[in-house]
């Protein structure tokens, strides 16, 4: 049997439809990340299309070449979100029926977004891959017709029209677009686009380290399966790449890059603060990606175009993103720090990070003999941490870097603390005082000698004023001269010695 003739698919973009639904969007220069590189990074904003991603486009493309008889019957699809709402849009504008199978894991900003749009919502499955089998199971029993959300000729043309776009938008010369890869249809479009027409371009395809597929695919010359995919670029947690799709990426991929976790934060603060717009995780891939491809090559002055390609944010996941983006940017480091419980080591110890901002300080009393201190300093280059903690050392206080060490990012940080039976004659205070160089040595300074901490929590929120728990031991004798020492103090306090939620779990 002869094997069936492969789509030219210049011409299936040049020709394709999605301009029913979608607009031309803009092409901009990211200003502050540019001077910063010292490249020219531009911003492709699939962000602003109306579903916040560029899903909508392969969607459209691939139903508006249905047949009536098949819209008649409706379209069905599998998604971890953006390529549901792209569905649902089409589907309101061709006025057919919708059926979406997500992943129960899906952020419920785009369940919600997908209902608002008429797309009848199934939830299964903790990836995509099964969301994809059960959508296969329903199409077959109420004779649906699949519309999938990469690996199909129509769907890969649709996503291709932003390789047009781009250059069209920017006629002179650029070194490299870098492109998300989830089932690999965004990528597939843009390298046949621009292997067609600019084949000295580079198209670099970015992957997360926990969803690389395409990556393993490609060095292995088959597709791989992953056991397990991460989830915080749902946008991109595909187990299985397209058949279609990898075909076109280990002919057309010039290369890839893997980015971690803080790595896509610190990109999607990076982009806010260029565009004050809030990337989703998987719309930030390709600026994490020409960040460390700057870093790597050692390159100046080149043109690197990122596809922003989308913004599906969930707003609970901004906490998580803001803590972790000074990892990924390196602007902080953690330590463990072992000091010697004796009164004034701790100040001893404050004194010797120095001008340094400290961005969280966890301490509680444990030990007659050893504190262990975990405390986050701000820094410029991650080959800082390992300086400070030879500095630590140096001055006799045992140090364990933990700067990369996920448990301590994740988890540790949050559970310092305790009950301990050392704590005798312990007074709990909230104090807050300004957010500003010498604050907290100021407060350890007026301290008197033989009132001593046994309990310390601060940790750097952003704002104008720091917020610390502290635990004093104060002898019942002592009572009037503590109450002169707040007053002198002039930092606002509330005392929480008789809070029942710190009798349960730190008295």
């Amino acid at each position: 049997m002869a094997r069936a003739a492969q789509p030219d698919y210049l011409k299936k973009i040049l020709t394709a439809r999605v301009y029913d639904v979608a607009i031309e969007s803009s092409l901009d220069p990211a200003r502050n990340l540019s001077r910063r590189l010292g490249n020219h990074v531009w911003l492709k904003r699939e962000d602003q299309q109306p579903v916040f991603s560029f899903k909508l486009r392969g969607a459209y493309n691939k139903m508006a070449h249905l047949t009536a008889e098949q819209l008649a019957q409706g379209v069905i699809c599998a998604s971890a979100g953006n390529h549901a709402q792209g569905v649902a849009l089409g589907a309101r504008r061709l006025g057919c029926r919708a059926v979406v199978v997500m992943p129960v894991t899906t952020p419920k900003l785009k369940i919600d977004a997908v209902s608002a749009l008429g797309g009848e919502v199934v939830l299964h499955g903790d990836s995509y891959s099964d969301a994809y089998q059960h959508a296969l199971e329903l199409q077959q029993a109420r004779g649906l017709t699949f519309v999938h959300p990469f690996d199909d000729p129509d769907v890969i043309a649709g996503q291709g029209t932003i390789a047009m776009e781009i250059l069209r938008q920017h006629e002179g010369p650029i070194d490299a677009v870098f492109v998300a890869i989830g089932g690999g249809g965004l990528i597939a479009g843009v390298a046949s686009y621009i292997k067609a027409v600019r084949p000295e371009i580079r198209v670099i395809g970015v992957q997360t380290r926990d969803s690389d597929a395409m990556v393993r695919s490609v060095k292995a010359g088959r597709r791989v399966t992953l056991a397990d995919v991460g989830l915080f670029s749902d946008g991109t947690a595909v187990k299985l790449v397209g058949e279609e799709t990898f075909r076109l990426a280990r002919k057309l991929v010039d290369d890839y890059i893997v980015v971690d976790t803080d790595e896509v934060c610190a990109a999607i603060k990076d982009v806010f603060q260029d565009t004050r717009s809030i990337l989703e995780p998987a719309g930030a891939l390709g600026v994490a990606a020409i960040k460390q491809y700057v870093a790597t090559q050692r390159c100046r002055g080149q043109t690197l175009v990122a596809i922003t390609c989308g913004a599906n944010m969930n707003f609970d996941r901004l906490r998580f993103v803001a803590e972790r983006a000074e990892f990924g940017e390196q602007r902080e480091a953690l330590f463990a720090v072992t000091i010697p419980e004796e009164r004034g080591s701790f100040k001893r110890f404050c004194e010797l990070i120095g001008p340094r901002a400290v961005t969280e300080f966890n301490y509680r009393i444990s030990d007659e003999v050893e504190a262990h201190v975990f405390v986050g300093v701000a820094i410029t280059r991650r080959e800082e941490a390992d300086k400070i903690a030879r500095s630590f050392e140096r001055h006799g206080f045992s140090t364990v870097n933990l700067t990369d060490d996920e448990l301590a990012k994740e988890h540790v940080r949050h559970m310092v603390g305790g009950r301990t039976e050392l704590a005798r004659d312990e007074r709990l205070f909230r104090f807050i005082f300004p957010e500003r160089p010498g604050a907290l040595m100021r407060f350890l300074s007026s301290l008197h000698p033989d009132w001593n901490i046994s309990l310390f929590h601060y940790r750097n929120q952003g704002a104008d004023y720091g917020r610390i728990l502290v635990g004093i031991q104060v002898p019942h004798g002592d009572a009037r001269a503590f109450a002169r020492f707040l007053d002198e103090l002039a930092y606002p306090y509330i005392e929480e010695t008789g809070n029942p939620v710190y009798r349960l779990f730190l008295r």
